[in-house]
């Protein structure tokens, strides 16, 4: 318990990106890492002891050559040779999720940024999922997901006239588009998986587009549309908690 304590009080200011530059050398020596190294920041939607907590300068890394140490809800890694995939994948198979993994930093100094930005990665997380989301892949989820008020505007813009129809009709709408979108916009493909024929995904379509008054092939009304579906999925927007 000693340990974990040292631990989270040697980490704390570098999370909070408030670490003087002894305070890195002195987080450093304690925990037995490097100041300059491959890092990345994982935040946990809760607190967990997470892979074995090393905080004793002694511990042995991974098979993988990866170091965890937490400090509550939030775990820095010390990458080993094979990058983020092995440490996202772990934490996957434990169920720990829903987690954000930041993008790899260069340094202790800098678990500050990792920290902010692994928290923007949480905020993309699909509702209900336990998934574990790296930032890179979930980027503009996860700009929409970081400004709520911005996002709920942009939903009430482009999907206002969908939030007033029947539950039922609002989601075979939003069900179509998501389809279409999964499949690379082709209708054809999108009825298979719909298990439809094209023309009725076509029809769906069309009224999706009277109904927002934006164009799916128009590049910029789609881009709207597909952010303002991101922000949808948002549990904010669907008056969800986590």
């Amino acid at each position: 318990m000693r340990r974990e304590t040292g631990a989270v009080a040697l980490l704390g200011p570098l999370l909070a990106g408030s670490a003087q530059p002894h305070q890195v050398r002195r987080a450093a020596q304690g925990l037995g890492l490097p100041e300059r190294g491959s890092y990345a920041v994982v935040v946990l939607a809760a607190p967990t002891a997470g892979p074995e907590t090393e905080a004793d300068t002694d511990a042995d890394a991974d098979a993988d050559g990866v170091r965890w140490c937490w400090c509550g809800e939030a775990g820095v890694v010390l990458l080993g040779p094979g990058g983020l995939a092995g440490p996202v994948a772990r934490l996957g198979e434990a169920g720990a999720g829903p987690g954000g993994v930041s993008p790899v930093v260069g340094g202790l100094a800098e678990l500050g940024r990792a920290r902010r930005l692994a928290g923007a990665a949480l905020l993309a997380c699909g509702p209900g999922a336990r998934e574990i989301v790296a930032l890179d892949e979930r980027l503009p989820t996860a700009l929409v997901a970081s400004v709520p008020e911005l996002s709920a505007r942009l939903v009430a813009e482009v999907f206002g006239p969908l939030l007033v129809l029947a539950p039922a009709e609002r989601a075979l709408l939003v069900g179509t588009l998501e389809a279409w979108l999964e499949c690379g916009g082709s209708v054809g493909r999108a009825a298979v998986r719909l298990r439809c024929h094209r023309n009725t995904v076509f029809n769906r379509l069309r009224r999706l587009e009277r109904l927002t008054s934006r164009s799916l092939s128009h590049p910029r009304e789609l881009v709207e549309t597909v952010l303002a579906l991101d922000a949808l999925r948002l549990p904010a927007a669907r008056g969800e908690r986590r």
